[in-house]
This record gives C-alpha cells, structure tokens and sequence, in this order.
C-alpha cells in the first residue's frame, strides 16, 4: 500500500515506523501546501497536520479519489463540509480524535459506565486530561469524544474547559507537561466514595498503530467511517 503523510512531524515518523514494519511504502512526506503535488500512485493519505492545514488536506484528497484517514483535532467545524464533499465525490473518509486501539476500546467503556451512572444523582462528574506541551489544542479531541460520550446517556448537555458554569456541565480540565503522550481520566466523585476509569498512553506507537490499521482497513471502500468501524465494536 502507499502511503502519504500528510504532516511529518512526531506522530508522522511515528507512522512511518509502523507502516514500514507493515511493509507499506511511503511516498509522500508533506509538511506544507500540499496543492502541487501529484497524488495518482497513492492509495490513501494519513493526516496528523495542524488544525489550521487540515480541511484543505482532506478535501484536495477526497477530489482525488484518495481515501483520507485524519487524527487532526482543532477543525471540526467544518466536519460536516467533509462529509458532505465526501458524499458527493464518493470518497473515503475516517476521522478519529484518537486512532489508538486501546482509547477506542475506553471510549466503549465510558459510554458504558456513563450509561450504568446515568440514576446516581449524588455523583458529580469530572474530565481531565494531560498531554505534551506542543500539543496545540485544549481540550484534547479525545476529551471532546469522551464527553460526547458521556452526554449521549445523561443529563448533562455541554463541556467547559476548566470549570462547570451549571449542572448541566462536564468540567475539563487539561493539563500540558512535556513528554506526556497522553492521559485521560474520567472521574464520578460523592460524598460517600469515587469511581474513575483512566487511560495512559505509554508511547505513541499505539497512536500510530491504530492509523495504519485504519488505512488498511478503508481500500476500496467509500463513505464516512469510523473506528468503530475499523474495530466492529
């Protein structure tokens, strides 16, 4: 299979390694306008850029019937415009806040433990997360998921960064220390104990592992997908 990298910075090497180890050839390595270049002998595109580069990655793609698996967080307001563009050109499309197996596996179980705590009215909830210092974004798209997931099977209807303004508010707080890949805590607090489920990244390997397995999993298929998808779960 080849591959092109779109954004070639930590998690872009990252990939290489894993893609490479999977035996796949990587044939682009695009860190700026990628407008000029010639995508015929690709046959899917992995997008770890900035939030600011990402919509105008996916789409040149998608107009040239290259499927497009994205893990950059930060442009989501134009996520419908994807899907819609993908629609229309029949293209493929995977976006994920987090590619890793693992986070997805936690994902299931937040929605599921939100479902089970969804009566107990005497719990207050509480989101943190901690990522490396050059991560752009706050909260993490991964800690937006978790949240979403969470709204899905209770009252609450919103997330705040940092502080709850009313009930109805997940709190998140995000912490930035260097070299942290990533951490993820969700937290049910009363008066009487503490529940908490909690996801640590030891590497970013499995980052990049979930991204390949997603491009392998997209050949010759069109739509929006995601990695529920990929996973069958």
């Amino acid at each position: 299979m080849n591959i092109a990298l779109l954004g070639y910075g930590r998690m872009g090497k990252e990939i290489e390694k894993i893609a490479l180890s999977r035996n796949h050839v990587i044939t682009h390595k695009i860190s700026e306008d990628i407008a000029s270049y010639d995508f015929t002998n690709v046959d899917v595109a992995i997008d770890f850029s900035i939030p600011s580069a990402a919509f105008q990655n996916i789409t040149h793609c998608i107009k040239q019937q290259v499927p497009v698996i994205s893990g950059t967080t930060g442009w989501l307001e134009k996520y419908d415009e994807v899907v819609q563009m993908c629609e229309t050109e029949k293209g493929a499309f995977i976006y994920a806040s987090n590619f890793s197996l693992g986070v997805n596996i936690f994902f299931e179980m937040n929605a599921y433990l939100a479902k089970m705590m969804s009566q107990m009215e005497d719990y207050n909830i509480s989101l943190e997360e901690i990522h490396h210092t050059k991560k752009l974004d706050a909260p993490s798209g991964t800690a937006i998921t978790l949240a979403e997931g969470i709204m899905q099977h209770t009252n609450y209807t919103d997330w705040k960064l940092d502080k709850a303004e009313n009930e109805n508010e997940i709190p998140i707080v995000a912490k930035r220390i260097p070299e942290v890949p990533g951490t993820h805590e969700i937290t049910y607090t009363s008066a009487i104990d503490t529940i908490s489920i909690k996801h640590e990244a030891h590497n970013r390997q499995g980052f990049a592992l979930g991204a390949v397995v997603a491009a392998e999993w997209i050949q010759e298929k069109t739509g929006v997908f995601s990695m529920k998808d990929v996973l069958n779960i």
